[in-house]
């Protein structure tokens, strides 16, 4: 049984999915007008294993990701760099692809570009415009808060509140200060595209609304964000939602907390953001993966040197599980944990991945310690738990192999083979000496050996 989190309720709520044939999901994407952050990267990993859990429990699981490429953001970054909209965005949305790839998340179902439903927006203003709840003023389109009665019901405020988290500044075209923009109009140097209320451009929480309606239909079962889109987008979405269609909108909304970097808000105004393509520098995707899952989804995660260090080496030991002792282990590809595996249990409690990623390294323990007989059913267990957090895809040996080392001097991966294939033929002319010579040249450079009936190993310690 699957529970999770329900920001509309405050509560755990046990998951039952509207068409069990069927389930939705929709997590915010960027707005692609730079590289991303690591506090970006959070949600993508957090709901990438979301969407692995639910695959293993549904038939079906239509997981759609958006992708902003039309904002105010965008255009003053093109007006900086010289680019296109066109180019500035699709080189961006390029980046964050291979960024998310390099953290092992899964390609969602769908990945609609704003760009490409500015007909739905349209069509989904026209109708809240014909049911009374927004209105034309001075070439924009606003949402009339006050046309619904619940209005702030997922964030917890009234409308005397909403100043404090709005998006854009009070102006004389609202008809209440909480009003919020659907359309506005643009000036012949700005994107912008023709609709009932003259040229121009589709307001930031329309966006969404719009392309759950087009793709996913008019009530989903789970809408993910981080938790600083509670107010005012996830609020505003809603009222969209429910105010176009007459329906509840979603099912089960679900936030993770904040990134804190070394124990400070993470935020581009302190100037302590982590782009996500700068740590890949230094850091395996894996690495920056597992570090985001250490802690729960919903805490805050203090991001540090120090967080990235401990998850590198949880994976050290883990992959070191997997290299086996004295002969390959291989495992069932086909296995499939039991439900009532500590790694699954601890997933349905609402996404509980650090008490999942403990139930891995037991695994690892047994199989550090088991005969040869029982590796391979231990292996295949430690690896299909680790699938469902998309941990320990690569290959053993690789891994350690392929290592960032801490400087210039290191060896690269042909000197170290070609040293080991020297000391193996050292050993076969019974010259000692110049096999120890190797070994201890290579231990110095951080390379430990194991020799093995299948050859000789090494890692890179």
């Amino acid at each position: 049984m699957l529970t999770l989190h329900n920001t509309l309720t405050g509560q755990k709520d046990v998951f039952q999915p509207l068409d069990p044939e069927r389930v939705t999901l929709y997590v915010c994407g960027p707005t692609v007008y730079n590289y991303v952050h690591i506090g970006n990267a959070r949600p993508v990993v957090v709901f990438d294993v979301l969407y692995r859990l639910l695959a293993r429990l549904y038939p079906k699981v239509v997981y759609a990701r958006n992708i902003t490429d039309i904002d105010d953001k965008i255009i003053n970054a093109c007006a900086d760099s010289g680019e296109t909209m066109e180019a500035l965005t699709g080189r961006f949305t390029a980046a964050f692809r291979e960024d998310m790839a390099a953290l092992g998340a899964l390609e969602p179902s769908i990945t609609p570009l704003a760009t490409d439903h500015i007909g739905d927006m349209i069509a989904m203003i026209e109708t809240l415009i014909s049911k009374g709840h927004a209105y034309e003023s001075q070439g924009h389109v606003l949402f009339a808060v006050q046309s619904m009665p619940d209005y702030g019901k997922l964030s917890g405020r009234n409308l005397e509140d909403m100043l404090a988290g709005a998006r854009v500044e009070v102006a004389d075209y609202k008809r209440h200060p909480g009003d919020f923009v659907l359309w506005k109009p643009s000036s012949d140097d700005q994107p912008g595209w023709d609709s009932p209320w003259g040229r121009g451009r589709p307001g930031w929480h329309i966006e969404c609304s719009a392309m759950i309606h087009r793709h996913l239909g008019d009530v989903i079962d789970i809408h993910g964000g981080g938790q600083d889109l509670i107010f005012p987008h996830h609020e505003n979405e809603i009222a969209q939602g429910c105010c176009a269609h007459g329906t509840e909108y979603v099912r089960y909304w679900m936030h993770n907390g904040y990134i804190n970097i070394d124990g400070e808000k993470m935020s581009k105004s302190l100037g302590n953001f982590r782009l996500v393509r700068d740590l890949l520098q230094h850091y395996p995707g894996e690495v920056l993966r597992f570090a985001l899952l250490s802690s729960h989804y919903r805490s805050p995660l203090n991001f540090s040197v120090e967080l990235l260090e401990q998850a590198r080496s949880s994976l050290d030991s883990l992959y070191y599980a997997l290299l086996g002792r004295g002969r390959i282990v291989r495992a069932d590809p086909d296995y499939r944990l039991p439900d009532d595996h500590p790694v699954v249990t601890a997933l349905l409690d609402d996404l509980n991945t650090s008490e999942a990623i403990s139930a891995l390294h037991a695994v690892a323990a047994r199989l550090n310690k088991a005969e040869p007989d029982d590796k391979p059913a231990l292996k295949a267990e430690l690896l299909a738990g680790a699938g469902l957090l998309g941990l320990l895809d690569a290959d053993p040996t690789g891994w350690f192999q392929n290592k960032q080392g801490g400087g210039e001097d290191d060896l690269d991966n042909a000197t170290i083979d070609a040293l080991v294939a020297e000391r193996n033929q050292a050993k076969k002319d019974r010259d000692f000496a110049r096999a120890d010579d190797i070994r201890d040249q290579l231990k110095n450079a951080g390379i430990q050996l194991e020799d093995t009936r299948e050859g000789t190993r090494w890692t890179r310690g």
